[in-house]
């Protein structure tokens, strides 16, 4: 029986504690009375994957099985999250390629014959054909691609599709084979409390003349905590968009959840709280903290990179997105949910290597910065764990590194943009449409693998919430220069970190360290 999180008040007795640094890590002592927050064990993943989705289609909530759904003759559309969903990967066969086998089966067996899959990557690069393979497996690979497997396009003016506006005024437009077709099934990987539901059509398939409703500094300001769907105006615009899309398409809803287990055998270090490290556990830490501080970046990236998580699927459920996400978010909640009693001074986090936008990448200062204040942040419900003019220390080197292919706009944003201002309120009036319009970012995001022009813009709006209830942001061993840049400090240790914010906090703060990956949900009372 796995145990529920737990916060743990540090005394003489707490060993230090793994804190994550790009891609690297190390090993922390945390002043005396600090709080550290740890997720729920890794809950039991089901046994046997296969039947249970066969179930879930056989058995969906709200309508009617799968199988009575499909027709000859009808347009079905196949939806799936793309590379963004999970992190890190998880080990093959991805969980949405056993979805879409059965899904294609049951069509198969109806008679259905007009079928496309799209991947519902909005303003994200696009997949490669590898990644594309990787993520529907072979056999589905080889029969769809490409006329007939593709990554959706927001610039394709002609294959978008305009529904019409919600009360609120916001444009709904997305892919026009899916707008038009007789039902989208539309198949999802639920990471964290922010995806999922209303969001993945709505999202996922939808154009900047959409999207621009929702990520906006205006309505992520108000978005109090992503993770928090009811008090997130991000949500309920999601929510808006979904019920006009459903009055044009039936969408069939299959939402799945995973657990904890973040890393494999090799770094099963990295899934366990310290104290319970074995000695096993100690020699791969230090195995593996002194192989990668060797191996040249390059190396030590594409390890990082390949690493794949043998994550257990912990719930599969189909049908009306209304009632099955309820339930996809309960599961999140079983895996990830903490109580924590009240707010501190000091929020600290260990940021990762990977965020949803540098798989098979780079990750750039302005990711950084999301990721931090925008991701780790924001993985609370109710309230931050930090107060309101408190100060977030986070861990990273902040690297003044670009992948050039996949950030074009990121470059530009950063050179150019950021040495004017970090607003986001003046970058959005006075910059947000160009980079969104511009030819060149429009070629590249259609034609190669870049992330929208504007993708650097939304990744800065991620933070809006966090840059406006925090005093100060700190990066422990962050370049000075990235992190001046963005209008941050760096130290060089925890120590010259707490005695920075002694302007802000004072000489004895409270403090809490999020301890993340794996992925811990903050419920702050």
């Amino acid at each position: 029986m796995s145990r529920p999180g737990f916060v743990l008040d540090v005394d003489e007795r707490t060993p230090p504690l793994l804190m994550h640094q790009g891609e690297g890590f190390r090993l922390e002592r945390l002043p005396l009375g600090a709080k550290v927050i740890y997720p729920p064990d890794s809950l039991p993943g089901i046994r046997n994957v296969d039947a249970a989705i066969k179930h879930a289609l056989l058995n969906p909530h709200g309508t009617d099985p799968l199988p009575e759904l499909l027709t000859p003759g009808m347009r079905l559309t196949i939806v799936f999250d793309d590379l963004s969903l999970p992190l890190p990967p998880m080990q093959t066969p991805d969980v949405r390629q056993r979805i879409i086998e059965q899904v294609l089966e049951m069509a198969a067996a109806k008679g259905v014959d007009d079928v496309e899959l799209i991947a519902g990557n909005a303003l994200h690069r696009r997949m490669t054909p590898a990644e594309l393979r990787r993520t529907v497996g072979d056999r589905v690979f080889q029969a769809f691609f490409p006329e007939h497997l593709k990554n959706h396009d927001a610039e394709d003016h002609d294959n978008l599709l305009h529904m019409g506006k919600t009360k609120h005024g916001e444009d709904v437009e997305i892919n026009r084979r899916a707008a038009e077709s007789d039902l989208i099934v539309y198949v999802n990987i639920t990471l964290t409390a922010m995806s999922g539901g209303a969001k993945s059509v709505s999202v996922g398939l939808a154009s900047y003349k959409s999207l621009k409703h929702h990520h906006n500094v205006h309505t992520l300001r108000h978005s109090n905590s992503f993770n928090d769907p009811p008090n997130s105006a991000m949500h309920h615009s999601y929510e808006r968009m979904k019920g006009l899309i459903d009055e044009h398409v039936k969408v069939f809803t299959i939402e799945t959840t995973l657990n904890n287990e973040t890393f494999p055998s090799s770094m099963g270090f990295l899934n366990k709280r310290e104290w319970e490290w074995n000695l096993r556990d100690q020699a791969s830490y230090v195995a593996v903290k002194r192989a990668n501080e060797l191996l040249p970046a390059k190396t030590r990236r594409r390890i990082w990179q390949s690493t794949a998580a043998p994550y257990g699927v912990t719930g599969v459920h189909a049908g009306l997105q209304s009632e099955v996400h309820p339930i996809t978010l309960g599961n999140v909640h079983r895996q990830q949910l903490t109580e924590v009693n009240g707010q501190s001074d000091v929020a600290i986090y260990g940021l990762p290597y990977i965020c949803p936008y540098n798989v098979n990448s780079v990750m750039n200062p302005i990711l950084v910065m999301s990721l931090g204040l925008g991701y780790f942040f924001n993985l609370y419900k109710n309230k931050p764990i930090v107060r309101q003019g408190g100060v977030a220390i986070f861990y990273h080197p902040v690297p003044n590194e670009f992948h050039p292919v996949h950030h074009p706009s990121y470059i530009d944003f950063f050179e150019e943009i950021l040495t004017e201002s970090t607003d986001p309120v003046l970058l959005e009036t006075k910059y947000e449409e160009q980079f969104a319009t511009d030819p060149w970012y429009i070629q590249l995001y259609r034609n190669s693998y870049a992330y929208h022009g504007v993708h650097p813009f939304y990744m800065w709006y991620w933070g809006a919430h966090a840059l406006e209830h925090l005093g100060d942001v700190i990066f422990v061993g962050g370049n000075r220069k990235t992190t001046a840049r963005m209008g941050f400090r760096s130290a060089t240790t925890l120590a010259d970190a707490l005695e920075m914010a002694k302007d802000t906090v004072g000489s004895s703060p409270s403090i809490t360290y999020q301890h993340n990956p794996p992925l811990t949900l903050a419920d702050v009372r």
